[in-house]
């Protein structure tokens, strides 16, 4: 889908440094700015390398000065942001910006117009951009305009900043039509090279005190200094483009190379949004909504830089977490027809459980993080829609993922992975006050936010999930030894005494012998949305119904009800103060998935209850997906209206299970998601002019 921004809102800063494009080449690489081009965070960069060595993203390429020169006189095009100042004005001459199938602007000089493109080509550290004037026949030219262009280079970790320094070597060397440059030995060196005819002039110098206006808001140092190693002329002919790329690796041929690397990925872009253009809502076969999200999920598929498939969590500053890898791979991969890629993600998740647990964090380095007690019971959850999705993987859940399903229950039912214990009621006990295993796991000066130490219901949910899969499994395979069903039946009673709350209609948050915590949040949907539900089926509308009407918004589910103790509805502030209200009534988009799965489940007028939450989640598409992160879907929103959109503006389990969500309501009500479609995709800002 493209996503068009006219004059009106390409002219006012206040409005268009809100949205956030973003591209990506399968390696955790990126480039990502704002609609004028002027960078808005630290992440920003043209190109963003995710490196084995330093370990971790960083911005190398930050941005480009750029200008168009007719004669003596130079129209700057490009935009910064200063103390006080915007430097250059370059929005005050754009006048069309577009997102998707890739990012293109387009400035107008008079009777001139130059329009510049971005892509980066998948599986190369490797980003183009071309940039084309008006043709010959719009322009009355004495001499060939030229195109200057000032490369500013940041060369550190995507979580800090720089600052002029000594140590930095100035130094430049020619490569074929361009020069490299290596600031640290530390870092590899850059690249950029040109298509056309130009000059490269050797002019170092520092832009100093560039600034970062979101990362003020988020209560971060916001400042640094660019190093710009000197001035590239570009000769421009009218009507034909000149390319320029930067990457870590030269080019040995950038003129052919760069030409066939366009032509080859632009094509492939055009043919899939073609292909989404055509989609139309059926039972079988996705709409529009779905295939553009499930093209979105494609961002977030790596092979990273240690060698391994995996998911990034969000983008610009999340790297392959393992809870946010299985909750987001049904949506990303078995859901969207990526048998292969969910595959490879599986295998790698399966060979790297360790006592029982799967990582929380991989690193490059293999020393994963090994500090969360539900990614491995996600990882179950994962493998069950490889299951359900994918005829063919039947063979590889038997080859590849029950031998590591059978260590992590074994494991859990043992005590011997780490933080897990189990009572004598068969439940899990895990972790202790100072400890923050599950996924709400913020803490304020080393305490937990959202102490969830004891029997969290999503856990104790997803255990018992996991022993009636694991059972299941069993008697496919012909293995004895897991076989549970009294087990099972004895869980539900103990979950039911445990759990649920009479006077509020609803389950508790955690489960402890000194008391329950009551907090009405949204992890008791999970009881009710599994595919092995531990709840008993009388009681499951009455939870919905308060998980509804307590926590239910446009674009996610609160994480905690409105009035109650320590309800934060806005994630604002600084550092502490984001931190404190990340899971006290935060809304996460994530969470939809589930909630659809528990819907469908226990509305007696199915079509009915798919019909109303459709109407509900409206404004996702008809208003998110042209802002903040343009085209994708935002790690959380306020808690209360107007729902702003913060965190990360992509983030992977967002994008997977609302597309899910999606789906599970199409092949529930057909005709009901048909008609909304139809209605919605009328008023999903394509173009905001």
């Amino acid at each position: 889908m493209r996503f068009v921004f006219g004059r009106k809102t390409c002219g006012n800063p206040r409005v268009s440094l809100q949205g956030e494009w973003l591209e990506t080449n399968g390696l955790g690489d990126y480039a990502s700015g704002s609609v004028p081009g002027c960078n808005t965070r630290r992440y920003h960069g043209l190109l963003v390398a995710d490196l084995a060595q330093p370990a971790g993203r960083h911005v190398l390429l930050s941005a480009m000065e750029e200008s168009l020169l007719f004669g003596s006189v130079e129209h700057f095009f490009s935009c910064r942001r200063h103390p006080d100042v915007f430097f250059p004005q370059g929005y005050e001459c754009l006048h069309e910006f577009s997102a998707g199938p890739w990012p293109m602007a387009r400035w107008r000089f008079g009777d001139a117009w130059l329009v510049r493109e971005l892509l980066m080509v998948p599986g190369k550290t490797l980003v183009i951009l071309r940039y084309t004037l008006s043709s010959a026949a719009e322009m009355n030219l004495a001499e060939p305009p030229i195109l200057r262009i000032k490369p500013l280079l940041a060369f550190r970790n995507a979580h800090s900043l720089t600052y002029a320094n000594e140590a930095l070597s100035a130094e430049t060397w020619s490569v074929p039509s361009g020069m490299g440059v290596r600031p640290y030995l530390s870092l590899p060196p850059l690249y950029i090279q040109v298509s056309g005819a130009h000059s490269f002039q050797a002019l170092p110098a520092w832009c100093r005190r560039v600034c970062y206006p979101v990362e003020a808001e988020r209560g971060f140092p916001d400042e640094e200094d660019l190093f710009q190693p000197g001035v590239f002329d570009i000769r421009l002919e009218p009507g034909v483009p000149v390319y320029v790329s930067a990457s870590t690796s030269a080019l040995d041929k950038p003129r052919e190379q760069l030409r066939h690397c366009w032509k080859e990925e632009t094509g492939r872009r055009l043919a899939l949004e073609a292909r989404i253009m055509r989609s139309a809502p059926a039972v079988r076969h996705p709409g529009r909504l779905e295939a553009h999200l499930a093209a979105e999920g494609r961002k977030f598929l790596v092979q990273d830089a240690g060698g391994g498939a995996g998911v990034v969590a969000g983008y610009p500053w999340f790297g392959v977490w393992g809870r946010d890898t299985c909750i987001s791979l049904a949506g990303l991969t078995f859901c969207a027809g990526r048998f292969r890629e969910g595959a490879e993600v599986l295998r790698r998740l399966a060979g790297s459980v360790k006592n029982g647990l799967i990582p929380n964090c991989f690193s490059e380095d293999g020393l994963h993080a090994y500090n969360s007690v539900d990614a491995s019971l996600w990882f179950v959850w994962a493998v069950q829609h490889m299951d359900r999705f994918s005829a063919e993987g039947r063979d590889f859940v038997r080859r590849v993922c029950w031998p590591a399903l059978k260590q992590v229950v074994r494991a859990y039912q043992s005590g011997s992975a780490p933080y897990v214990r189990p009572d004598a009621a068969g439940f899990l006990l895990v972790g202790n006050p100072d400890t923050q295993l599950t996924w709400m796991d913020a803490s304020v000066n080393g305490r937990p936010v959202t102490p969830r130490y004891g029997a969290p219901v999503e856990i104790s949910a997803l255990w018992y999930n996991a022993l009636a899969f694991a059972q299941e499994l069993g008697r496919r395979f012909g293995e004895d030894g897991w076989e549970c069903e009294e087990r099972l039946a004895s869980m539900r009673e103990v979950f039911l005494q445990r759990y649920f709350v009479q006077e509020q209609g609803c389950l508790a948050d955690v489960w402890r012998e000194e008391g329950r915590d009551c907090a009405i949040r949204p992890n008791q949907v999970f009881a009710l949305a599994l595919p092995h539900s531990v709840l008993e089926p009388e009681y499951r509308a009455q939870v919905m119904d308060a998980v509804r009407s307590r926590l239910l918004t446009p674009f996610g589910l609160r994480t905690l009800a409105p009035g109650s103790a320590g309800y934060r509805p806005a994630y604002e502030g600084g550092p502490e103060a984001r931190d404190s209200s990340y899971h006290q009534g935060t809304v996460w988009p994530w969470l939809l998935g589930a909630y659809t799965d528990a819907l469908v489940k226990t509305a007696w007028d199915a079509e009915g209850a798919v019909k109303d939450l459709l109407e509900t989640i409206t404004p996702m598409f008809t208003e998110h997906l042209g802002r903040y992160g343009i085209g994708s879907i935002a790690e959380i929103f306020d808690a209360d209206a107007p729902y702003r959109p913060n965190g990360c503006p992509a983030q992977a389990w967002s994008v997977a299970e609302v597309m899910r969500a999606l789906m599970v309501m199409r092949m529930t009500a057909p005709g009901v998601f048909a008609e909304w479609e139809e209605r919605v995709l009328k008023r999903v800002p394509f173009e905001q002019r």
